[in-house]
């Protein structure tokens, strides 16, 4: 489904993927872990087109994303929850919903979303920035669904939320790709990566360094020390 040869990215003069090669399968969930700057989100920015790849290939589904104009990517059926989230804070959360439609809303378009996030119906004319953290979390993944994508890659999901909503989401995640939306994962919570995701990868300094099934990685705890030096 996804799949990218020996991409390599940069900042200015900064080389950041240098040859990353991966791959996530239909109806897969792939994690990706690493330590803080090692290139993890410029991949998923490489795969939308946000810093586009100066060298390899990107493709998903037979097409050439490397090749196709940021602004087409999603229709192509990849969806990209952020980190950081990036709604419209002056944007009622229904504006932010559809802000990503190429069609005027049909009735009962959102019910499949909000029936997921049920605190987001009781919000509809709220202005995203009024949101608590975890509410703006759920509508940027809300927001990401409404487009009904093949792929999601989500980038820190559980970022600066409350402990008590970091299982919620990691549920969330999991319904998401029992539906048959593949995922991509990028995290610093390996629990929450080693719950959701059927296979993992490490990377290091802009590369791939290990890949694993998360069985593997749960009875081998340590190589997550050796790679991320974190103890499970």
């Amino acid at each position: 489904m996804l799949t990218l040869e020996n991409v390599h990215a940069h900042y200015g003069k900064s080389h950041i993927l240098q040859g990353v090669n991966l791959h996530v399968g239909d109806g897969e969930a792939v994690g990706m872990l690493g330590r803080n700057g090692v290139g993890k989100t410029t991949t998923l920015r490489s795969i939308m087109g946000l810093t586009p790849p100066s060298r390899g290939e990107v493709v998903f589904d037979g097409v050439r994303l490397d090749q196709t104009p940021p602004h087409k990517i999603s229709r192509v059926g990849v969806g990209y929850v952020p980190q950081g989230r990036l709604i419209f804070p002056k944007l009622s959360v229904i504006d932010n919903l559809c802000i990503g439609l190429h069609h005027k809303l049909v009735e009962g378009e959102l019910d499949h979303v909000l029936e997921k996030f049920p605190a987001l119906k009781e919000r509809l004319r709220q202005q995203g920035g009024t949101l608590s953290g975890g509410e703006q979390q759920m509508l940027s993944i809300a927001r990401c669904l409404v487009m009904k994508p093949k792929i999601i890659l989500f980038d820190e999901p559980t970022e600066g939320v409350m402990p008590k909503l970091v299982v919620t989401f990691r549920n969330e995640i999991k319904d998401i790709n029992r539906a048959g939306v593949s995922i991509l994962l990028v995290e610093q919570n390996v629990r929450t990566v080693l719950a959701t995701c059927q296979r993992i990868y490490i990377m290091e300094k802009g590369i791939i360094s290990y890949e694993s099934t998360s069985t593997e990685l749960k009875e081998n705890p340590e190589i997550i020390h050796r790679y991320l030096g974190v103890s499970l």
